[in-house]
């Protein structure tokens, strides 16, 4: 299948590949893997690459989206350098994951959802990350779990992200 318009050839061939692992009649079932190299190259999943990626897959583009907004690792619009998710689930709740968010919010001077005035970092709720023992926890760009994160260590960690980034310019 051609490729729709939105996607750049070197897009395609990563489709294709992740297609491939599936016989044709279960193309849909490489969904994940798809969104997530559209978020690689584009730096998040826009609407328009939802309808394009369904319209390549062959599936109902609300079948996209569906997937598009179960799973926080995926950004609807652009994210700052660093995505800070915390978990507020009951667990984490239970165990201080609410005054985690709130203090990260102050010290940021951002609400949940936003992205500091820098670009810098973007700050989201999540649901459970799965590690309740280990609570408060988040996850920073999807990737990196840090747990039992009291008051001391958040501002450790926004300190060395912005050291981060202040580095590599």
């Amino acid at each position: 299948m051609s490729a729709p318009h939105a996607f750049s050839d070197a897009t395609t061939q990563r489709f294709a590949r992740e297609v491939a692992k599936y016989p044709d009649d279960q193309r849909q079932s490489a969904v994940m893997a798809c969104l997530a190299i559209i978020q690689q190259e584009q730096g998040h999943v826009s609407p328009e690459s939802e309808s394009a990626l369904a319209i390549y897959l062959r599936m109902p583009a609300i079948a996209v989206h569906e997937v598009t907004t179960f799973y926080n690792m995926y950004n609807q619009k652009p994210v700052g350098r660093f995505k800070i998710n915390v978990c507020t689930n009951l667990p984490c709740q239970l165990r201080d994951g609410q005054s985690a968010l709130e203090h990260l919010c102050s010290r940021l001077a951002i609400e949940e959802g936003e992205t500091t005035a820098d670009g810098l970092i973007t700050l989201q709720q999540s649901e459970c990350l799965g590690a309740c023992a280990d609570s408060p926890v988040l996850l920073v760009n999807d990737r990196q779990m840090c747990s039992f994160m009291d008051h001391q260590r958040l501002d450790a960690l926004v300190d060395l992200l912005k050291s981060q980034a202040d580095s590599s310019r």
